[in-house]
């Protein structure tokens, strides 16, 4: 098969993604081989070729945003409902061990075993792909694959983070940066009648975020009309979650939608006071999969996507790491 290995993390610009022919893999118990159709490209992705992400397996096929199609079952995996012909997706949570403290209470996302697809094991930069059976979501029949593709992160996790920062119906949102998860969770905000501010530097950015339904949109260091119930900061800069902060009310929550953070910088403690909340964002749940994509479906989602063949895979990431693509990277791999 075609695929895009990672041998030793790199800078994007000296393009460490070596694409050619790796031996198709066969599925073991409890796994199945996903044909790939499509794989979502994540900033992500970029932590893990660059090395932000502490290397874990060498080489690693990265891309965990898969959509495919099962072709092959190993023994077992049908117990998991699978079967021959089903179009399902793959996303980061490869696998969670079911019985450590953080499973037993529903966190499996925060599991001290758990393996990340594209990371630990190997992911959807590639023509197959493995994955635990119990851990494949199946796909709403609305979406094509490139456009579902970008659902199993950017989409998951986005909505993820409006949990996190327990958005309510109605309530004042702001959302800080607006890429890929941005432009989707905004219109599941708009869904549940949320007045939706956005803060970005892009202004095509801005014009995308009020043509979602944005209320307000602002550049950064300029002030909003008014305190926001909740912020989601998808932007991965310390800066920002003050700005954030000083934007909403107190009691208000932010929750940072990001893996890596350069740092905080040190801040006046009135930014916090007044029982303001930070949390953070981290990794998802099948539970957030299966909710999502159902929401997605019901809305529907407008999903913007700019794709790319396979063998561009470093440039796709290096226009993502400039913030030059237009809308949510995805690697077309049936074309």
């Amino acid at each position: 098969m075609r695929a895009a290995s990672l041998w030793q993390p790199a800078p994007i610009e000296t393009a460490p993604l070596v694409v050619g022919d790796r031996p198709t893999p066969d599925p073991g118990p409890g796994q199945v081989r996903v044909r790939v159709a499509a794989c979502g490209i994540c900033h992500t992705d970029l932590h893990v070729v660059e090395g932000d992400l502490p290397p874990r397996r060498s080489p690693v096929i990265p891309g965990h945003q898969i959509v495919g199609v099962v072709d092959a079952m190993g023994p077992g995996a049908a117990a998991a409902g699978r079967r021959i012909g089903e179009r399902v997706g793959v996303t980061w949570l490869a696998w969670a061990c079911g019985a450590c403290d953080a499973c037993r209470r529903g966190d499996e996302n925060l599991c001290v075993r758990t393996r990340f697809t594209g990371y630990d094991v190997d992911g959807g930069f590639a023509q197959y792909a493995l994955a635990d059976a119990a851990f494949v979501v199946p796909l709403p029949g609305v979406f094509d694959d490139c456009h579902a593709a970008p659902l199993l992160c950017a989409g998951v996790i986005g909505y993820r983070a409006l949990r996190v920062a327990g958005v309510r119906p109605g309530e004042r949102l702001g959302l800080f940066g607006f890429g890929a998860s941005a432009h989707l969770a905004i219109q599941v905000a708009v869904r549940w009648g949320c007045e939706v501010a956005v803060v970005s530097r892009g202004a095509h950015h801005r014009d995308l975020a009020a043509a979602l339904g944005a209320r307000w949109t602002a550049a950064p260091g300029e002030t909003l009309p008014q305190p926001l119930d909740r912020a989601v900061v998808f932007a991965p800069a310390g800066q920002v979650v003050v700005a954030a902060l000083a934007a909403v009310r107190p009691g208000g929550v932010v929750a940072i939608n990001a893996v890596t953070l350069d740092r905080i910088p040190e801040m006046p403690y009135a930014v916090l006071y007044g029982e303001r909340v930070l949390r953070t964002v981290a990794n998802l749940t099948r539970r957030d999969a299966v909710e999502f994509l159902r929401l997605a479906a019901e809305i529907p989602v407008r999903v913007e996507v700019e794709t790319f063949p396979l063998d561009a895979v470093n440039e796709a990431l290096a226009r993502l790491k400039r913030g030059a693509l237009r809308a949510a990277g995805v690697l077309q791999l049936d074309g």
